[in-house]
């Protein structure tokens, strides 16, 4: 495999993957615009033949959700018991019965045994401490509102994508069918399923809740999968010959064999539940969301600094279990022990719980901490911000102008001039090379779509603002992944920083982009480049440090320097698995168009923002569907190409 990689790395063309073609390809495009010039209908779609798509899916939600009312009622109120129920221990208590919530010292003290039980001393003391800071700042009811949908819908999401995923395995035309959709859901923003749920549902915690359950189920469902199939052979055949039948042979062997799988599934659960949840708060959601999002829409930097403090720590808490969960041994404990040995961490918990309530009736700051003994650091922060603005201000302006200016702008011109003819035809032209018609299909299809639908322009910003984000992302994310290559330690930084990143719910982006750089598409980008860099670099890094040693050497043998090492043998070898890293960071940028919009944009996003207010489901659900529709026909091209490449150098 090294001789065939050498040969095909040294004998590929400069010009790249698209060199022979680039002739073709170019005089595609000066054709296409010379005919647009002459036929104006080939340059911008007119209006009077874009289809009322967006009118017909508001008219058949209105119609569904009045034909449906008793159905979507009677589902409203099942979700609603275990969620009144949690609520009701974590914050509301049952003033009728005379009963209270728990103290919040027996919440901590809950999260210290959890974090002990799964882990030992370190990560009971990092789970105690973020969880008191909810209490000690003063933000403990909002903050078990937000717990409360959290643990009502994970067990609830994590149960449907488990049944999905098992049903896929089962049915070739199930999976088939299941992939789609999945594939359709994870590229939909979490925004865009606001819309239906909001007309079907109404406002509130339940339609929250329930918007939260059907984004939080693919991750599940597709662990699922993976974790079934990659069940190797031989445990599968002394399954069979034990004698199990179908179904035990899927509870007895196949479940528990592909268990790290499923829990690694219900840990990206417990993420996406956490960050659609503050996105809820767009529906009626209470809690640190909703909080969040009036003090960013007040430029109130100081709490929303506070406020997204709070909500990373739970995500990272919640990270750091799951993640805990995964890794934990099972422990073997001798026939004959007591039943409290045995519960040791229960019993402790019941016993500081009971304590703790007792001691309440005396002492009520151990129940809830009233607001004279909670800290607060958001006027600081706010102290900080307008030293900012008043100092520094001046400085930042000129930078964010000359990108602007230098960068997006010229990006956007040219996005927004092009004819639509040259930009799905060349989306189309590069499928064909790629992967034949099916593939040219895919841009001509999806796109032509959102044209005829009359989105044409947020279509075309949407894709400027995405572009803007992967070429910076690139520029800073593949130095970076080669940089970690090249120095272990280095490496190690950077990839708790990667998983730092990723943790955080998506709205905390936001936050200091206000501070620092105010509201403009710089603000958009870079808050999308905040969350989407990690790909970038976790792939360059992944691609760098598999480039097969004795590749290396050879190349060094044969008199090659660093850079030319680096330019002639490492870089292509990694290109395909950098690729993939591409192609995340675009998944990831337009997972944040949506939430960028709530800081000001015309895309897209803006387009399912302003879709909320006036329950315009059609508005919301295309403009969604649109995001998705990017990152669809991106994957698909980018995928091809890795494929092609990897197949060139002789690694497929």
């Amino acid at each position: 495999m090294t001789d065939t990689t050498m040969r095909a790395t040294a004998d590929r063309p400069s010009v790249g993957i698209f060199g022979p073609h680039i002739l073709v390809f170019g005089t595609f495009v000066v054709a296409t615009v010379a005919l647009a010039a002459l036929f104006p209908p080939l340059d911008t779609w007119p209006e009077e033949w874009v289809l009322p798509v967006r009118e017909w899916v508001t008219e058949f939600f209105a119609w569904l959700g009045a034909v449906a009312k008793p159905v979507t009622r009677t589902i409203a109120w099942l979700l609603a018991q275990p969620l009144a129920f949690v609520e009701a221990v974590l914050y509301r208590g049952v003033p009728d019965w005379g009963l209270k919530p728990l103290p919040w010292v027996a919440v901590v003290a809950g999260a210290v045994l959890i974090g002990h039980w799964l882990a030992g001393a370190r990560l009971a003391l990092f789970a105690g401490s973020c969880t008191a800071y909810l209490a000690v700042f003063g933000l403990w009811q909002d903050s078990m509102q937000t717990l409360s949908i959290v643990l009502v819908t994970v067990p609830l999401a994590a149960g449907a994508g488990l049944a999905l995923g098992i049903w896929a395995t089962r049915s070739a035309r199930a999976d088939k069918v299941l992939n789609a959709a999945l594939d359709l859901m994870q590229a939909t923003p979490h925004m865009a399923y606001l819309a239906p749920v909001v007309v079907l549902f109404g406002f509130g915690q339940v339609p929250a809740m329930l918007a939260t359950l059907i984004f939080a189920v693919p991750p599940m469902a597709r662990c699922t999968i993976l974790g079934i199939r990659t069940v190797p052979s031989d445990v599968m055949e002394a399954g069979r010959m034990s004698g199990c039948t179908t179904r035990q042979l899927l509870w007895k062997v196949e479940l528990p064999a592909a268990q790290q799988t499923l829990l690694l599934g219900l840990n990206q659960v417990v993420m996406q539940t956490l960050a659609m949840v503050v996105i809820a708060s767009l529906v009626g959601a209470s809690g640190l969301g909703q909080k969040l999002l009036y003090s960013l829409q007040q430029l109130q930097i100081g709490k929303a600094v506070e406020q997204g403090i709070a909500i990373t720590l739970i995500a990272i808490v919640l990270d750091r279990l799951t993640r805990a969960a995964m890794h934990r041994a099972p422990q073997r404990i001798p026939d004959g022990t007591a039943w409290h040995v045995r519960h040791v961490h229960l019993v402790a918990f019941l016993a500081i719980t009971l304590g703790a309530v007792l001691l309440a009736q005396v002492l009520p700051q151990l129940s809830v901490l009233p607001r004279n003994m909670t800290l607060s650091f958001g006027q600081p922060i706010n102290d900080v911000v307008r030293w900012i603005s008043r100092n520094l201000y001046a400085y930042i302006k000129p930078v964010r102008d000359t990108i602007t200016i230098w960068l997006l702008l010229p990006i956007r011109d040219f996005y927004l001039w092009l004819p639509w003819t040259t930009f799905i035809g060349f989306l189309a032209l590069i499928g064909w090379y790629l992967g034949g018609l099916r593939l040219a299909l895919v841009p001509v299809c999806l796109l032509g779509f959102m044209m005829v639908a009359g989105f044409w322009t947020p279509l075309m910003l949407t894709i400027y603002l995405v572009t803007g984000c992967t070429i910076l992302a690139i520029m800073i994310g593949v130095p970076t992944g080669i940089w970690a290559s090249r120095h272990p330690r280095g490496a190690k930084v950077t990839l708790t920083i990667c998983d730092t990143l990723q943790t955080f719910p998506s709205f905390i982006y936001l936050i200091p982009v206000i501070m620092l750089l105010q509201t403009s598409d710089l603000s958009n980008v870079i808050a999308m480049l905040a969350y989407a860099t990690v790909p970038a670099v976790r792939y360059t890094y992944l691609g760098m440090i598999l480039v097969p040693k004795a590749t290396v050497e050879a190349a060094t043998a044969s008199g090659a320097n660093a850079r030319q090492r680096l330019w002639k043998v490492e870089l292509p070898i990694a290109l395909p698995e950098i690729l993939l890293g591409i192609n995340q960071t675009i998944m990831m940028a337009l997972s944040m168009v949506a939430i960028t919009a709530l800081i000001g944009s015309r895309d897209l996003g803006q387009e399912i923002y302003k879709a909320l207010p006036g329950a315009e489901t059609g508005r919301g659900l295309i403009a969604g569907i649109g995001i998705a529709f990017i990152g669809i026909t991106a994957d698909r091209l980018i995928g091809a190409w890795a494929r092609r490449r990897k197949k060139d150098l002789g690694l497929a």
